[in-house]
């Protein structure tokens, strides 16, 4: 019996409906971790609700999604082409495999709903949940939740069959959505900042006192930001400002003419990699960083002060990403062309070393955040899985 009939039976019968949920969001952190921030709302919103996560092998999920305690089902990816090149040509049956692998688990895992957060791994849930009249299924509702402020292709198709069109910000493109926020986990938007501060600092051997400058560029690390803060590293001990910069595993940063313990105490700390983002945030007072959509959601919910380094190729929606925040103030976009050792020694280093303006900027970062974003989605979802 389809998913559909089933959990109409049980509707039918007043028996207790365990709500089935697939979270479709693999690839890339800025899906995934979105997708599992939803997950775990919904496991706190009723323990009962089954989530299981749909991935390809090929993505970060099959790591990220054990490690959070969620069944994952792996199907054929289908990697959209961008040029139109012999791989085009391969697409629809890339696509119908992907799919059929698809509606088997819609249909082994009973689902009541889907929810994607595009890329690849969406697509084919978008196409699957649709009705199966040879196997006697109805249509598996969907939700989209679109993370960027530009719309991907396979966001566009799920949003014009979706029950709920979900976005981070305003303008993404898809018709009629509505504005919720990018889902975030519970660790970040729970931070309590000022009381790990301590330990924080500690667990990355940085001095209790004295302002804090974080810089990371994402899970690869960022050269124009590498190589701008690093060059700066004298300056901004010698001003009392300790870094804590991950440089990406893949780099290394040049430190010339720098001492590991500069002036008044201050440190520059630098690692390949950081594992714990929460204690990163709770250690810092400014952030040097790009502004991927899932960045600048996490760093303007645990309320701090941000430079934004946009990518400089691509359709230009880091910069677009980053502009709510901006516009409220809890920000500044600096294009990869001016970030230069001289901008962090006149810009970043006053910001530091002023307490009140830290303090306002900070207000005005976590004002712009949506905290409970994943809390609404999953609420979303599971008005949707009852109906």
């Amino acid at each position: 019996m389809g998913a559909e009939l089933s959990s109409e039976s049980r509707k039918r019968t007043g028996k207790i409906q365990v709500i089935s949920v697939i979270v479709a969001g693999g690839g890339t952190a800025g899906h995934i971790e979105p997708a599992l921030a939803v997950a775990d709302s919904l496991r706190r919103l009723d323990e009962s609700i089954r989530v299981t996560a749909l991935g390809t092998e090929r993505g970060l999920e099959t790591r990220l999604v054990p490690d959070r305690g969620y069944p994952l089902e792996l199907i054929p990816p289908v990697p959209l082409p961008r040029k139109p090149t012999i791989d085009l040509l391969r697409l629809p049956g890339r696509v119908w495999s992907s799919v059929a692998a698809t509606r088997a688990v819609i249909e082994s895992v009973e689902a009541d709903v889907i929810i994607g957060f595009g890329g690849y791994v969406a697509l084919p849930a978008y196409l699957a949940a649709g009705a199966s009249p040879l196997r006697r299924r109805r249509p598996v509702p969907v939700l989209v939740h679109e993370a960027n402020a530009k719309a991907g292709i396979a966001n566009r198709i799920g949003a014009r069959r979706a029950a709920h069109v979900l976005a981070a910000v305003p303008d993404s493109g898809l018709p009629n959505a509505r504005v919720v926020g990018i889902p975030v986990r519970e660790s970040i938007t729970a931070l309590d900042r000022a009381a790990l501060r301590s330990s924080a600092r500690a667990h990355f051997g940085l001095p209790a006192e004295g302002p804090v400058l974080l810089v990371f560029g994402g899970s690869q690390g960022a050269r124009t930001v590498n190589e701008a803060v690093a060059a700066a590293a004298a300056e901004l001990t010698g001003a009392g400002v300790s870094v804590l910069h991950a440089h990406g595993p893949k780099n290394t940063l040049e430190l010339a003419g720098w001492v590991s313990s500069g002036r008044q105490g201050a440190r520059y700390a630098a690692v390949p990699y950081l594992s714990r983002m929460d204690l990163a945030y709770a250690a810092a007072d400014a952030v040097v960083c790009r502004s991927g959509a899932m960045t600048v959601a996490e760093v303007s919910a645990v309320g701090l002060p941000a430079f934004y380094v946009p990518l400089p190729h691509g359709n230009g929606e880091q910069e677009l990403n980053a502009r709510p925040v901006v516009r409220q103030g809890g920000g500044r976009i600096v294009h990869d062309s001016e970030l230069t050792s001289k901008y962090v020694i006149d810009e970043v280093i006053p910001l530091l070393r002023d307490p009140a303006q830290l303090i306002e900027m900070g207000r005005a970062a976590a004002g712009a955040g949506h905290r409970d974003a994943a809390d609404e989605v999953a609420r979303i979802a599971q008005e949707v899985a009852l109906r």
